[in-house]
């Protein structure tokens, strides 16, 4: 399968989905959202497929959402500018996190907001000795989606995940390895080979048995992941109603800083 802004190579029992905007920094537009929603739908539904490697076209991982397509949501109308939370991000995450076979991010480079969230709800993650990552959700006036407010505390502990999250500061890839967020360090030419790699190695494993262990870690954490997708898109529908929002978005895409008012 190729679609123009998602690849879907297959090698054996692995299957490499690419995200194609890389020009763009692979910036989630609704074209690229549908897109991804539908090849991780179809490889997890393929039975040939045993494991999935997941990663971005270019300099980047993914970037999140394309701010630009958000900006003219925003001003179509505010009450429905974060809808694309329920239609493509939540399921995008249920498809990682609930697939029946492990899924390795193959993290090329940047990996902020919904990207972020897309690496960790991955089973496993190689990373880019160079990449930088973030949440970023709060630098524009917005809160967690993609799952993060539950995979980020899982991976990195309460408190680290409230600072990130608040401060909206980077960090490294190097810091990711230390936190137990990510497993292997590589160059970022060689990240997509050595996730390939391991997928070829899971591929070979017991699948039921991935699945059904799988679905036991996700069973062990609460609330569910169905719960915290509802939270987030409900939360984020109203912060997109925030002039913080409004004028944060707008100050990205001119390139200054926001100038945040508390509403």
């Amino acid at each position: 399968m190729s679609i123009s802004v998602v690849e879907v190579v297959r090698d054996g029992g692995v299957a490499v989905v690419t995200m194609r905007r890389g020009e763009q920094h692979n910036a989630l537009n609704v074209e690229l959202k549908g897109a991804l929603c539908s090849a991780l739908s179809e490889v997890a539904d393929d039975e040939d497929v045993r494991a999935v490697v997941l990663t971005g076209e270019g300099p980047s991982f993914c970037v999140g959402q394309d701010l630009t397509e958000h900006a003219n949501a925003l001003a179509a109308d505010p009450a429905t500018a974060c809808a694309t939370v329920d239609l493509h991000y939540s399921p995008i995450v249920r498809h990682l996190s609930l697939m029946p076979k492990p899924v390795i991010a193959a993290v090329n480079g940047t990996c902020v907001g919904a990207g972020l969230g897309f690496a960790l709800a991955c089973d496993l993650r190689v990373m880019a000795k160079a990449a930088r990552l973030g949440t970023a959700f709060s630098g524009i006036g917005l809160t967690l989606d993609s799952g993060l407010s539950r995979s980020l505390v899982r991976a990195v502990g309460e408190a680290r995940a409230r600072d990130l999250v608040l401060t909206a500061r980077s960090f490294t890839s190097a810091d990711a390895v230390a936190w137990g967020m990510a497993g292997e360090l590589v160059d970022a030419e060689d990240v997509v080979a050595v996730a390939i790699g391991q997928a070829h190695q899971l591929a070979k494993g017991p699948t039921r048995a991935f699945a059904e262990s799988k679905a036991l870690l996700a069973f062990a954490t609460e609330p569910s992941l169905d719960a915290v997708l509802a939270a987030e898109a409900a939360a984020q529908a109203r912060c997109a109603l925030t002039a913080d929002h409004a004028q944060a978005v707008s100050s990205f895409l001119a390139k200054r800083a926001p100038e945040f008012v508390g509403h």
